[in-house]
């Protein structure tokens, strides 16, 4: 131990002298550099979009653009002769890397990318270790295509089930996102590449995202929409981080100091750079001055607002140098700047190994009456459209052009089953009719638009009733950047898609034979009204490029579901409270759009549920859910026993033993939630403050399991005092396999204390009629 303890400690001064010596370097140019060559540094290179130049010409020293080393690329930096910087290159990919598969130098070669799950599936592994691993892959495919920052991962919350980009967030809990979030980034910047944690912050509707003004308290802002950037940020130290496109409380997050200064690195440390969403904020010179150190993808009047704020004294050039540090400190861990080649030839193969195994560890099964493993060699009749357009993910800047998509169709013939032939190709004669329909995208961020669902005849079905064994149906959602989700035909379910669900479950129920469920979804839908005609109902998100191999590992038993939900499944979309006041409202009538990119309009979105997102509200007014936060089912069963609570100093330590009582392997995931005492300020329930995910567990097999936790977490955000503050009396530390069902519990009673004393930052101008459970 005391060996361990020498080799880190060594380690950790090596790291602090190279830091140093980074750092004299970056002093001895910044004092080199021009004005010129200083604001060339702190704004990108620009970016194809009609209308605005796809190229800022910088000083005679300064040359490069996205399309002249990565096609596809969402941004780049310029490079700097005098000093030999290279172009440093930015690029999307929440679920992949989103580069032009096509190349004008290169005609006949092809530069895909693996699409990965998106983050609502991956969240539901609730596997830190697997999200590591999937960093890893992100990032070996980014370093073998020259791409130095990954914008991503995205760990906003899902605050409301419209979002229109929830597919690309984790959860509704922020402790849940940041660890994961957390696991992520280590995997991606193990392998020489920088990740980008984002949008920070309170950036949880798409609908006039750009104008919009998020109205919400301390409480809620410190709970609930920072902590996840928080945990993320103190256990991965990101290179860089975004600010996101709304204002918080009046200010555009980008122009915020309270928020990317004080609290971002004065209070939690930060050692990265802040870089703005692409065309975010208004005020580049205000963007300096708040410790937004990057302004992306650039423009030619951003260059000369900060030239000339420079030369009349309106921004200290001070600052610059500040921003100019933070951001050198880390180009220098770059793959360009240490003059890494790059082969343009990932390792396809090993990657979609690794989505395959994140696709199947995610998937969640809801409903099982006996219907599921299926048998080989079963009859299987395929409905709905997306089991054979089977979707990967979502639109915008989470797309991905991937080489191959594996759909459910092709997934369950991999696995031998025997599949109706006649239904197949109706199904993909009417898709391909319908699709014609449809106009082509003119951007590629525009929302998919899936074709209606094919109807079938009660004659018809009970035809295929008869000679199938089992019906599947797929029910397909799409989602994307610039606009939110609708309640109608998205959220709810159409009356055609209604109507043959069920008409297919009474025909096949008719023959006692059983009809199974597939959820192709981004984001949460409304379930309640139609479960009942489902003997199954698998959750596979948006699970990637091999969602169909995923699922047939499945169905066929091959795996044993071990997913469980990182959101909440609401009865209707009027239960959930954020959705009185999403995504906002206009503040002027006929307002003209304000003349950016994006041509939205002011608008201001108030956070009156406060603190109470997702099963903190539902367990606090006693609200009917359709399926809890934390909810999966598995082929097998599990027993838990012998809790231990350890206390030492702050630490606290809690263990206890899974076993897998059924009949074949699987995993559980071990869920600690902790009960607050009662004090003079309300609290939610219960609040998630760790998890763990057994192994594979053999029949008969058990697992000690052990939960790591500290005092200072267990506290909430007293707005008065501008303190985290921890009331004194008993609190309940619950072992549970969901937010609704406990396994095993134990009080310990801890003292008052004020755990951390903060400024008065971020505060809401006006006042906010939060909601109450008292």
């Amino acid at each position: 131990m005391k060996k361990l303890i020498l080799i880190l400690f060594m380690a950790s001064l090596a790291q602090l002298k190279a830091q140093e010596n980074t750092d004299a370097k970056i002093n001895q140019i910044v004092d080199q550099l021009s004005l010129e060559e200083k604001v060339f540094l702190v704004v990108g290179t620009g970016m194809d979009i009609p209308g605005i130049a796809s190229k800022i010409d910088g000083p005679q020293a300064i040359v490069g653009s996205t399309k002249d080393k990565v096609p596809g690329a969402a941004g780049t930096s310029y490079a700097l002769k005098k000093f030999n910087f290279p172009t440093v290159v930015f690029a999307d990919g929440p679920a992949g890397i989103r580069i032009e598969p096509k190349r004008e130098e290169l005609p006949n070669e092809t530069f895909y990318a693996t699409a990965f799950p998106t983050a609502s599936s991956l969240a539901s592994s609730w596997d830190v270790d697997l999200l590591n691993e999937v960093g890893h892959a992100f990032g070996n495919e980014a370093k073998a295509y020259g791409v130095d920052f990954l914008l991503g991962p995205a760990l906003n919350i899902n605050r409301n089930p419209l979002g229109g980009r929830n597919f690309e967030y984790y959860s509704e809990d922020p402790v849940l996102s940041g660890k994961l979030t957390a696991g992520f980034v280590k995997g991606i910047q193990a392998e020489g590449v920088g990740a980008t944690i984002k949008h920070f912050v309170a950036n949880n509707s798409e609908t006039n995202r750009t104008q919009l003004n998020t109205v919400v308290s301390e409480r809620a802002l410190r709970e609930i929409y920072l902590k996840g950037f928080q945990i993320a940020i103190k256990e991965s130290q990101p290179w860089s981080v975004m600010s996101s496109y709304n204002k918080i409380n009046g200010v555009y997050a980008s122009e915020n100091n309270d928020l990317l200064t004080k609290i971002l690195r004065d209070e939690w440390g930060f050692k990265g750079f802040v870089m703005t969403d692409w065309f975010g904020g208004m005020d580049p010179v205000a963007q300096m001055k708040a410790g937004n150190d990057l302004i992306m993808p650039g423009k030619k009047d951003q260059i000369d607002a900060i030239l000339q704020s420079v030369k009349s004294g309106k921004l200290d050039e001070e600052i610059l140098n500040r921003n100019i540090t933070y951001i050198l400190r880390q180009y220098y861990k770059t793959l360009a700047f240490n003059n890494i080649s790059y082969s343009n030839a990932p390792d396809f193969d090993a990657n979609k190994v690794v989505a395959r195994k994140a696709a199947t560890e995610s998937i969640v099964l809801l409903k099982n009456n006996e219907a599921l493993p299926i048998k080989a060699d079963t009859k299987i009749a395929l409905f709905g459209n997306a089991s054979y357009e089977t979707i990967s993910g979502g639109t915008g800047s989470g797309d991905v052009n991937k080489a191959y998509m594996i759909s459910i169709e092709e997934g369950i013939s991999n696995a031998q089953y025997v599949l109706d032939k006649e239904i197949i190709t109706d199904y993909k004669t009417f898709i391909e009719e319908e699709k014609a329909k449809i106009p082509p995208k003119k951007v590629f961020f525009e929302k998919d638009v899936l074709v209606p669902e094919k109807a079938w005849s009660p004659d018809i079905l009970k035809t295929m009733a008869d000679r199938n064994d089992v019906a599947i149906f797929t029910l397909g959602r799409t989602s994307g950047e610039f606009q939110d989700r609708d309640i109608d035909g998205d959220f709810n379910l159409t009356k055609d898609e209604l109507s043959t669900i069920k008409a297919i479950s009474e025909a096949f129920h008719a023959k006692n034979k059983k009809l199974i469920i597939i959820l192709n979804i981004g984001g949460v839908i409304e379930t309640q009204s139609w479960q009942k005609y489902a003997d199954a109902i698998l959750l596979t998100w948006q699970s990637g490029q091999e969602a169909g191999n995923a699922l047939a590992d499945i169905i066929s038993g091959n795996y044993n579901p071990s997913g469980k939900l990182a959101v909440t499944f609401p009865n209707q979309i009027s239960d959930v409270a954020s959705t009185k006041n999403f995504p906002g409202k206009v503040l002027v009538s006929n307002a003209q759009p304000i003349k950016t990119v994006f041509g939205n309009v002011p608008a201001e979105e108030i956070y009156e549920e406060g603190i109470y997102i997702g099963y903190r509200y539902f367990d606090a007014f006693k609200i009917d859910i359709s399926y809890p936060f934390g909810y999966g089912m598995s082929y097998t069963t599990f027993k838990y026993s012998n809790l231990e609570l350890l206390k030492e100093g702050d630490d606290i330590t809690i263990s206890c033993y899974v076993e897998n009582t059924g009949n074949v392997s699987g995993k559980e995931i071990v869920q600690l939630y902790v009960k607050s005492a009662l004090g003079s300020i309300e609290k939610p329930e219960k609040e998630l403050k760790g998890f763990a995910k057994t192994k594979e567990l053999k029949v008969g097999e058990s697992q000690k399991i052990v939960i790591k936790t500290n005092i200072n977490n267990l506290g909430y955000y007293d707005t008065a005092s501008h303190s985290w503050t921890l009331d004194q009396g008993d609190y309940e530390f619950i072992i549970a396999s969901n937010s609704k069902t406990y396994k095993l519990s134990q009080e310990i009673m801890l003292e008052a204390r004020i755990i951390e004393t903060t400024q008065k930052l971020l505060s809401p101008e006006v006042h906010i009629n939060e909601l109450s459970n008292r």
